[in-house]
């Protein structure tokens, strides 16, 4: 994620990083050069020799209902962005009430001794919650198999269990089945009555909601075949528009087509860009910063004061 003020008026013609330009380039400068060539081919040569110059009707007629359609399939791509920020800010949410709840509502006789002690249940309980978070990062990132982060958050029988797992997909879940494991074993030692049992088993299934709500924006992308139509459309447009626009603005066809091509193109590659927005892109939501946060405050409340510090923003990018 791009953290930064926003630039001036002037700067922001300039600025490159979280731009989508870097992705355009190659496609924006051939469309570009075709525009260059049809310009000088225009005055170059005999007008009865060019075949291929076109009514500007037709680029009128297929731009505005081009624009509604990508603006339509990047609203929807923003929708999928923003539900999948709140299901992390979710697991925030419920990540906090779970410090409390472990902490005051277990029937315990004094503080935990030592913060990172996981032979306490408490301890074991929140620090395994931390790891439950790292562990979707990794699964939505497509890095299953990485259990490098729950290094120290989970005892390391349980962390030779969760790497010998077959499949990756169920780290996080087993992660929770472990939690009510342990929430079982407080009920039946008498640390929690029934009625508290269930809110924190409350909790840890509006968690598991969240994750499960992260896997399907995950798995589930938008139809191919309606980005294709599109994708293919806007190329079509813009590779055609030198040939619509020569005969009415001349010289200023490849200037114009720049600027045409720069907005359809970006509008086409943004929506591929925030479709998914749990990588590592520039544009992508900033799930370390949000694991690192959670694991902070987890550890805070068990009174760790040395714990790592928060992720900072390097060269305005925040992963």
């Amino acid at each position: 994620m791009i953290l930064r003020q926003r630039p001036s008026a002037l700067q922001l013609f300039f600025v490159l990083r979280g731009s989508i330009l870097a992705r355009i380039r190659g496609v924006l400068l051939a469309n570009v050069l075709l525009a260059v060539i049809v310009t000088l081919g225009h005055r170059a040569l005999p007008r009865e020799t060019l075949m291929l110059m076109l009514s500007p009707i037709p680029f009128s007629l297929m731009g505005l209902p081009l624009a509604v359609f990508l603006g339509f399939r990047n609203s929807s791509c923003y929708d999928r962005y923003w539900e999948a920020r709140k299901l992390w800010g979710e697991l925030v949410q419920r990540s906090r009430n779970l410090a409390r709840q472990v902490l005051h509502l277990i029937d315990w006789p004094a503080p935990p001794a030592e913060a990172r002690d996981l032979a306490d249940m408490r301890v074991r309980l929140l620090l395994r919650t931390a790891a439950f978070c790292h562990a979707l990062k990794a699964l939505l990132r497509g890095r299953g198999q990485d259990v490098s982060g729950l290094q120290g958050l989970v005892a390391p029988a349980e962390l030779a269990t969760l790497g010998a797992l077959a499949s990756a997909h169920n780290r996080p879940a087993a992660l929770m089945l472990n939690q009510g494991a342990d929430l079982a074993r407080c009920r039946r030692d008498g640390l929690l009555d029934g009625v508290r049992a269930v809110e924190i088993d409350a909790t840890l299934s509006a968690m598991t909601a969240a994750a499960a709500g992260c896997e399907r924006i995950r798995h589930t992308p938008l139809p191919f075949s309606y980005a294709l139509l599109l994708h293919r459309t806007a190329y079509l447009y813009c590779f055609l528009l030198p040939f619509g626009l020569v005969d009415a603005i001349g010289l200023m066809t490849p200037l114009v087509v720049a600027i045409v091509a720069y907005t359809f193109f970006g509008l086409d590659a943004l929506g591929d860009e925030i479709e998914e927005p749990f990588g590592t892109e520039a544009n992508d939501l900033p799930l370390d910063a949000i694991c690192r946060s959670i694991e902070i405050e987890l550890r805070q409340a068990l009174g760790d004061a040395d714990t790592p510090p928060p992720l900072q923003p390097v060269d305005y990018l925040l992963l």
